[in-house]
């Protein structure tokens, strides 16, 4: 059974990556154009312009593209550097610790409570072994000890 179900499971893995892989090649389409050829995404909708020399394809992003990538570079250099200046000021003035040891009396008021949770927390533990000796009656059959 454990054989069949491993089976099974692994059957599903791969047409899901078969699947996946079919998705990936049909995700971008080359169409033929005057000055060469038209790269489009089918998943974003961005086109490329690419045109053939020397017997390779050669693609360079559409103005958009290109506009698109540079903010985005622009925008990740920005939290970069607000990064690094939040770094150096905490390498600078690092947290002080907050722990501290606690003041005389709420030690004590910590000690007394400790204290009554373990008394009744005894008392509980003794009533269960009260209960439990109670509970037991000497079997007629067994000889007596003495």
């Amino acid at each position: 059974m454990r054989k069949t179900i491993t089976a099974t499971g692994a059957l599903f893995l791969l047409s899901m990556s078969g699947n996946a892989l079919a998705q990936e090649e049909e995700r971008y389409r080359l169409e033929r154009t005057e000055e060469g050829y038209v790269r489009m995404d089918t998943r974003t909708g961005a086109m490329t312009l690419c045109r053939e020399r020397s017997g390779q394809l050669l693609c360079a992003p559409s103005v958009n593209e290109r506009t698109a990538y540079e903010e985005d570079i622009a925008a990740l250099q920005d939290r970069l550097a607000d990064v690094e200046a939040r770094l150096k000021l905490l390498e600078e003035n690092p947290p002080k610790a907050t722990s501290e040891l606690p003041s005389d009396e709420e030690f004590e008021q910590t000690l007394g409570l400790m204290e009554r949770f373990f008394r009744k927390f005894m008392g509980i533990v003794s009533d269960f072994e009260k209960d439990k000796e109670g509970s037991s009656s000497p079997d007629a059959t067994a000889p007596e000890r003495t």
